[in-house]
């Protein structure tokens, strides 16, 4: 129980430490939920980016892993993203990768794929879901996390 508190501390920690260093330039990046298998613990997160294309609005939607590893012992990790619009909309994988994680250390935010989207309904929900699998592993449960896709 004490590592799991101790993991959850770090991660959090790790979390406040990596996202304000991301580009200044770029969209804020927002976790959800954790999922864990194998020692590797995964946070799914979001970005939506504003953009213009002549006079066509749009946003450039990011889906990114932030990865802990727990154990005494460096693993790789493979990673999966999906995307879709809450209303409606059906799950599209806009990528994957694999990485890897040192030995107790905290990973992240590391892109894994993105998607351009026009800005039709305004305040439309999008999300996106994240799964991971350590080598030798099982797949993860799916952790996600969500932004409205047009905001102002």
């Amino acid at each position: 129980m004490r590592l799991k508190r101790t993991a959850a501390a770090a991660t959090a920690t790790a979390l406040a430490l990596l996202l304000p260093t991301t580009n200044a330039h770029a969209a804020a990046v927002a976790c959800g939920g954790s999922v864990s298998t194998g020692g590797i613990a995964a946070h799914g997160c979001i970005s939506a980016e504003k953009g213009k294309e002549g006079r066509v609005y749009t946003r450039d939607i990011k889906a990114h892993v932030v990865l802990t590893n727990t154990s005494r012992h460096a693993a790789y990790v493979d990673y999966e993203a999906f995307f879709r619009v809450v209303s409606g909309g059906h799950w599209v994988k806009i990528g994957n990768g694999r990485t890897l994680v040192p030995r107790r250390t905290t990973t992240g935010p590391t892109e894994i794929g993105s998607t351009t989207r026009v800005c039709f309904v305004v305040n439309a929900k999008v999300e996106i879901r994240v799964h991971v699998k350590p080598a030798r592993g099982a797949w993860s449960n799916w952790t996600g996390a969500a932004t409205s896709q047009c905001q102002t």
